[in-house]
């Protein structure tokens, strides 16, 4: 069974997308084959995969409003993608029209059960349609997490939506574990939010914590992984050793 595994923090900039990337990456490493869905408008993921958003003939919008078969949208990078540009800025507003608006992305990986071994989400930085669909789909959800207090607050409001969405569309979602980005663990404050998200919430926080450096924003503009980009560097490294906890974790039944 294909587990699909959504990234969400409702707080930009906290390295959602690289966190979907490179654990997709490092999944794809250990031989595992699989999916990346881009449902961000921004189109970053995308972008970070070496697909230039703004030529592209059919993305995830075509999915999700006019149901096209997402095997036909699937481009073929490091892993293979669902990609998404600026056209999925307007089906928020059309999905809100629709009956069933929650499962539109929830129908259409059903199509697909069992092709791969792993879908990830990149859900965009807010709690709208496109994020609830996105948690509908799932089974499970990671949350990157830059360790202050912003983001910490952004967890918070994460797991009252995942409360909602349980009550209403999905009754199994559970979070896998939070994922430490952007780590300065010379300061006093990042090992204190990082210590009260796992007490607080009851959440796992992946081992080691993500440090920052410039080798992300490098690879993405290369169009590629920062494991592919700079394979020996530590970052690199931390993102495969999460990827193999979470595929030794026992999948949701």
């Amino acid at each position: 069974m294909t587990r699909t595994i959504a990234f969400a923090n409702q707080k930009g900039g906290v390295a959602k997308t690289t966190s979907t990337v490179s654990v997709a990456v490092a999944l794809a490493e250990i031989g595992r084959k699989v999916l990346v869905v881009d449902m961000d408008p921004q189109g970053a993921l995308s972008y970070s995969l070496g697909i230039d958003p703004d030529n592209l003939d059919i993305t995830v919008n075509d999915v999700l409003v006019r149901r096209a078969p997402i095997a036909d949208v699937v481009i073929t990078r490091e892993v293979d993608v669902v990609p998404a540009n600026i056209d999925l800025a307007g089906t928020e507003a059309i999905l809100l029209a629709k009956t069933g608006r929650e499962y539109a992305l929830q129908r259409a990986l059903r199509e697909i059960d069992g092709r791969y071994d792993y879908v990830l989400i990149d859900c965009p930085p807010s709690l709208g349609i496109l994020t609830i669909n996105s948690l509908t789909a799932a089974q499970e959800v990671v949350v990157p997490l830059q360790c202050e207090a912003l983001s910490h607050r952004g967890v918070g409001q994460l797991v009252e939506t995942m409360g909602d969405i349980r009550h209403f569309t999905n009754p199994d979602l559970r979070i896998t574990g939070v994922i430490a980005t952007m780590f300065d663990g010379r300061t006093k404050h990042a090992q204190e939010v990082l210590a009260d998200v796992g007490h607080r919430y009851g959440i796992d926080v992946f081992e080691p914590p993500v440090r920052k450096t410039i080798k992300f924003a490098e690879a993405a503009q290369a169009g590629r992984s920062i494991l592919s980009f700079a394979p020996t560097h530590p970052a690199a490294d931390a993102y495969r050793v999460i990827a193999r906890r979470i595929d030794q974790m026992e999948a949701p039944s």
